[in-house]
This record gives C-alpha cells, sequence and structure tokens, in this order.
C-alpha cells in the first residue's frame, strides 16, 4: 500500500525522447541559416573591400593627371627624403608601391613625404586588403582596356591599367 501513494518522480524514457525529437527538429531548422549568414557577411566584406580599393584608385587617377596606379613605372626617380620603391609598368609591384608610399605627379614612389615632390599618397595605409570571397589580396594588373568578367582564378583582385576597372578574381 505504501507503495501506491508514493509519488513518481523524474520523466519517462517516452517524454526524454519526444524532447529529444522536438530539440533535433529545432536544430535542423536553425543551423543552415547561419550559414547563409556566413556568406552575406563575406559578400558584404566583398563590396565593401572593392569599394574602397575602386576609391583610392579613383583618387589616384585624378592626382596623377588621369593615369591608373601601375600604368607607369613607380621607380626611377630621386627621393629627398625616404628611398625609392621599383615597380615596372603593368605590374603589380608597380600598382602596390603607388598607392602604398608617397608619389609624385609622374607616379614614381617613395617611402618618405616631401612637400615639394612626392607629396601624394599613400592611398592603402595597410595594403592592399584580401578580397574574402577567395582569400587573397594578390592583384593580377592587366592592360587589355577590357577586363569584363575574365577570370584567372587567383582568389585575389583583378585590374586593368587603361580603364582602372577592378573586380574580384575567384
Amino acid at each position: 500500500m505504501l507503495r501506491k501513494l508514493r509519488k513518481q518522480s523524474g520523466f519517462t524514457l517516452v517524454e526524454l525522447l519526444i524532447v529529444v525529437i522536438i530539440l533535433a527538429i529545432l536544430a535542423a531548422i536553425v543551423v543552415p541559416q547561419f550559414g547563409s549568414t556566413t556568406a552575406d557577411a563575406n559578400n558584404a566584406a566583398y563590396e565593401s573591400n572593392l569599394a574602397a580599393l575602386q576609391s583610392v584608385v579613383e583618387l589616384y587617377r585624378q592626382q596623377h593627371n588621369g593615369v591608373y596606379p601601375g600604368a607607369v613605372q613607380s621607380g626611377g626617380g630621386s627621393c629627398s627624403t625616404g628611398s625609392a620603391v621599383s615597380g615596372n609598368v603593368n605590374t603589380q609591384e608597380a600598382f602596390i608601391a603607388q598607392l602604398s608610399n608617397f608619389t609624385n605627379v609622374q607616379g614614381q614612389a617613395c617611402t618618405g613625404f616631401s612637400a615639394n615632390n612626392h607629396r601624394f599618397g599613400p592611398y592603402l595605409k595597410e595594403g592592399v586588403p584580401n578580397n574574402p570571397l577567395g582569400n587573397s589580396n594578390q592583384v593580377v594588373v592587366v592592360n587589355t582596356g577590357i577586363l569584363g568578367l575574365s577570370s584567372g582564378g587567383t582568389g585575389g583582385w583583378r585590374y586593368d591599367v587603361i580603364t582602372g576597372e577592378l573586380i574580384g578574381d575567384q
């Protein structure tokens, strides 16, 4: 008789299984949404980095008489302060040297500022940003005049020195 009067404590196996099944269904609904959030964040970061690069390229062009970075050799001049940074025409080295250092009107780059000569820039304080969709900051420089959507698949950026066009290179 004492056994019948005692209250039952705890959950039955069926109750526990129902709770576990409900939690599994909720997890199956919520988890895929986190994956799309990551892709959306990468797309937003890509668009932001692309817009920032396009802005500095356009500012450089305006300050250098319509010439885009990388279209001329970055070295060859004398620097009154700092040292010259060289890069050949139509190369990633010239593109980065001209955007990451002080330049004169001709596009010759120096590590030091000179009010009389090398007074433009630097346009990029921390170098070329990564392309979040390809996870690389490599810049493929071309001079075709028609960049289009052609891609070399470097995961970085593709840039045309004639038009100033810049795209992600997936």
